[in-house]
């Protein structure tokens, strides 16, 4: 942990290049925020959907109202979904891809190239990806929200489960506004995570490939489990 609170105090140090830093920023926003999308919108129509159908089948009741199932479909895609489950999957996708480059960097003495240089390294490489994801991570939540509820609204548009109406009416019924936020300022601090634990395990790699796998497969364990560390803290400071 102290290792750790180290390197973050090198990387959140001033850029010495400005200039630099923002071309690194929005590569780096492109790589990992925008190439995440396909794989975010995927997901979410099909858990979406996959959430309609359970809804409906569970809650079948002629004391619960029909629109029950819009309702519950909406909270379980903006409380829990949207942004803990999705970083869970971002962390797989992004935090293996982060570690895995530092990690060859290292391996590849360029680290050591650019220190020798008198750059401090951990600001130059690492900044940039956990800047940039932290600043897109927000609209990948919101996507995997409306992306979700869609799903949902296809299984009531082409099958009989449920009219269009009703599960419109659902979604629409009782909203409340500051769950929205909630789940975005969770994604933020998920996205500051899984970048920030990602980079210090491929930052201190030392050996060959191997190692580097190694770093990369122990980057998603963390990440993971500080994700849903943070999920119930987060929790119960925000919905209390």
């Amino acid at each position: 942990m102290g290792r750790y609170c180290e390197f973050m105090v090198q990387v959140c140090k001033a850029p010495e290049k400005w200039r630099e830093f923002f071309k690194s920023l929005v590569k780096e926003i492109y790589k990992l925020g925008v190439d995440s999308i396909p794989l975010v919108t995927i997901i979410s129509i099909f858990i979406g959907a996959v959430i309609c159908i359970q809804m409906k089948i569970n809650i079948e009741s002629p004391m619960i109202p029909a629109y029950a199932t819009g309702l519950a479909t909406r909270e379980i895609v903006i409380l829990e979904f949207s942004c803990t489950m999705m970083s869970l999957i971002l962390a797989g996708k992004v935090g293996s891809n982060i570690a895995s480059e530092i990690g060859t960097m290292r391996v590849t003495e360029q680290i050591d190239a650019i220190e020798i240089m008198g750059i401090n390294s951990a600001n130059f490489i690492v900044l940039p990806k956990v800047v940039g994801f932290v600043l897109f991570i927000p609209v990948l939540c919101v996507l995997s929200m409306f992306m979700g509820l869609l799903g949902g609204a296809f299984i009531a548009q082409f099958t009989t489960m449920i009219t269009m109406e009703r599960y419109i009416y659902g979604i629409q019924s009782f909203f409340n506004e500051w769950f929205v936020w909630y789940s975005i300022i969770k994604s933020i601090v998920f996205g500051y995570i899984i970048t920030s634990v990602a980079a210090y395990y491929g930052y201190y790699v030392h050996g060959g490939a191997l190692e580097v796998g190694q770093a990369s497969t122990r980057a998603v364990v963390s990440s993971s489990i500080l994700i849903l560390l943070a999920d119930v803290v987060l929790t119960q400071l925000l919905l209390q």
